[in-house]
């Protein structure tokens, strides 16, 4: 599990660290949210699909969402849960 946090060059490692029949459950901000405060660098702000693409022919998606929440601050995050296949 990821939260509030963005370091592309060890995305990669991440998904493949997922063990087979494990899960992996990652949200961090998204493009949009330098609107309301930090993080505001587009080094730290997922872009639209970013963290699809990161999964992508790795793990089977089970949620994913890019969307905007009120509370408990206003924010634009963007969220996964994906399965890595059995062995």
């Amino acid at each position: 599990m990821v939260t509030n946090y963005l370091y592309r060059p060890l995305l990669p490692a991440i998904v493949s660290a997922v063990a087979p029949g494990g899960a992996l459950i990652y949200e961090t901000f998204a493009a949009g949210n330098e609107r309301f405060g930090k993080p505001a660098s587009p080094e730290h702000l997922l872009q639209p699909g970013e963290l699809l693409e990161a999964v992508r022919n790795r793990l089977r998606v089970i949620a994913y969402e890019n969307l905007e929440l009120t509370t408990p601050k206003r924010c634009v995050v963007q969220r996964v849960a994906a399965v890595a296949p059995p062995a």
